[in-house]
């Protein structure tokens, strides 16, 4: 049952896709502890020399949410969810960046293989351990660019389940935390979560 905190930036959201400009400003400071922590969750696979910072992680995506002009918004989950998505995007763009500047300097790429046992259920102590980082979003071993690209080819399959993956493996929210942002079960969120995994070990295998 939504709280009353939810509801409350719910109905800012309606009023500021309506062109309440002053919703903003009262918006702003109801969820920008979210945004934070949403933020320090997609910044934990990172290592600690990372350039782009928490702080600067929100606000770039606060601006970017503030910019979309064709949303009509609804509830506090679609945007949480579209702010993960925004985060996304910031940190693939990072990455990519950074793989443009270093190549061919010499540094050894990161192998598929570690990033495909992240989505193995194998049982091994490797792939449980790569799992559990996984579900976690903290092992820098896992190349991110490369999830990136097949979850894009996987949200022409199942955009539900690309988003589960989406707002579990970039955005750390929990299994709890994502059944209300999606309208499904939690029973619903750990099978489609099973499945995704299943398909993008086969897809980056």
């Amino acid at each position: 049952m939504p709280s009353e905190s939810d509801n409350r930036v719910t109905q800012l959201l309606i009023e500021w896709s309506a062109g309440n400009q002053a919703a903003l400003g009262e918006l702003m400071p109801l969820v920008y502890e979210e945004l934070r922590h949403m933020a320090q969750q997609h910044l934990r696979r990172e290592r600690p020399e990372h350039t782009l910072q928490r702080t600067a992680l929100v606000h770039e995506a606060f601006l970017r949410l503030v910019n979309q002009q064709h949303v009509q918004w609804q509830s506090r989950g679609q945007f949480l969810g579209l702010a993960s998505q925004l985060m996304r995007r910031i940190l693939v763009d990072h990455a990519r960046s950074q793989k443009a500047a270093k190549r061919g300097s010499g540094i050894k790429a990161v192998s598929l293989d570690e990033t495909a046992a992240a989505f193995s259920e194998d049982g091994s102590e490797r792939g449980q351990r790569l799992g559990d980082a996984l579900a976690a979003a903290v092992d820098p071993a896992v190349d991110i660019v490369a999830i990136d690209e097949a979850l894009t080819r996987f949200e022409g399959l199942d955009p539900r389940q690309s988003k589960i993956v989406e707002l579990r493996f970039f955005g750390g929210l929990t299994i709890e935390d994502i059944a209300p942002v999606l309208g499904i079960s939690e029973a619903s969120v750990k099978r489609e979560w099973a499945l995704a995994r299943a398909w993008l070990h086969r897809e980056l295998a």
